[in-house]
């Protein structure tokens, strides 16, 4: 077995989760090839001391490793995905941050669940993926992809922007907003979630739409099908506006249209049986917390 590791420092709150997982990979004598930018910081923190294999992108490990472990938060999981792609390399997020919807390993588990891994006691869980061109070409098609969401939002302005809508080539509404949010099952936890979006089960073959701060105030979250087509032309005060895949933000000219849709291959996120999303609802959002219940 050959594992990649890809990971963000915090201080203290992430040095014994390092030292846990190096020291359990090296008496189960597996490979490791970790990513060049994170292995500089273990060697400066002084977290590790043996020489390891680097990768840098996506080209560096399509081929050679059975997984990576993703060390961090949520945030960490998305950026991630730029390494693996279409590989279908499954992907194991280890939590060091705070809620972690996807990185699930909690510090506390971490032996029991590795030892599960290396046992290919796991199921894989995929995950749809969206993707965004543009008719100019502004944004990069080899990162043109998203595991949470696409979003477009206001720049440089406190004035709304307007975003023209079209499913499948019929004209929905015109967003007055500050921005507008199209997420994936996996990312209607996050930023859809906070603006009022509904929750979906990673399996759901659906897309959310969710307004930002709309000031028509009978603007909704919409599900639509994953198979739909969204074009969006976005208008406003200022000449260009932000969009977001994950967190990778590109500025976009005014009246460029926007084409999202469903992505051509998925990420498989690797679940242990007690693990589901299901009890994550419950221990993160505190489902059930109610003394009623």
């Amino acid at each position: 077995m050959k594992v990649a590791i890809f990971g963000q420092y915090y201080q203290n709150d992430t040095r014994p989760i390092i030292r846990d997982i190096f020291e359990f990979f090296l008496n189960k004598k597996i490979e490791l090839i970790i990513e060049e930018h994170f292995l500089d910081i273990l060697y400066e923190q002084n977290l590790v001391e043996n020489k390891y294999q680097t990768f840098k992108s996506y080209a560096c490990i399509k081929n050679s490793v059975d997984l990576l472990i993703s060390i961090g938060g949520d945030g960490t999981i998305l950026r991630s995905i730029t390494y693996v792609r279409d590989s279908g390399i499954p992907i194991l997020g280890i939590n060091a941050g705070r809620l972690g919807f996807l990185a699930k390993v909690q510090k506390e588990d971490i032996a029991s669940f590795l030892e599960k891994i290396i046992q290919k006691k796991y199921t894989l869980s995929k995950r749809t993926l969206l993707c965004v061109e543009t008719n100019d070409n502004s944004i990069d098609t080899e990162f043109n992809f998203a595991l949470n969401e696409i979003t477009v939002n206001r720049k440089d302005t406190t004035s709304m922007i307007t975003v023209e809508t079209h499913l499948n080539g019929e004209y929905l509404t015109s967003y007055w907003a500050d921005g507008l949010i199209i997420s994936t099952p996996t990312g209607s936890t996050g930023y859809s979630l906070s603006c009022g979006g509904p929750v979906l089960t990673p399996e759901v073959e659906s897309f959310v739409i969710t307004p930002i701060a709309p000031h028509n105030l009978n603007a909704r979250p919409l599900v639509i099908p994953d198979n739909t087509v969204i074009k969006l032309k976005v208008s406003g005060r200022e000449e260009q506006f932000l969009t977001s895949l994950d967190s990778r933000i590109t500025a976009v000219k005014n009246e460029v249209e926007l084409t999202i849709k469903k992505n051509h291959f998925d990420i498989n996120m690797i679940e242990i049986a007690h693990e589901t999303f299901l009890s994550t609802l419950r221990n993160k959002l505190l489902w059930g917390e109610d003394k009623r219940n």
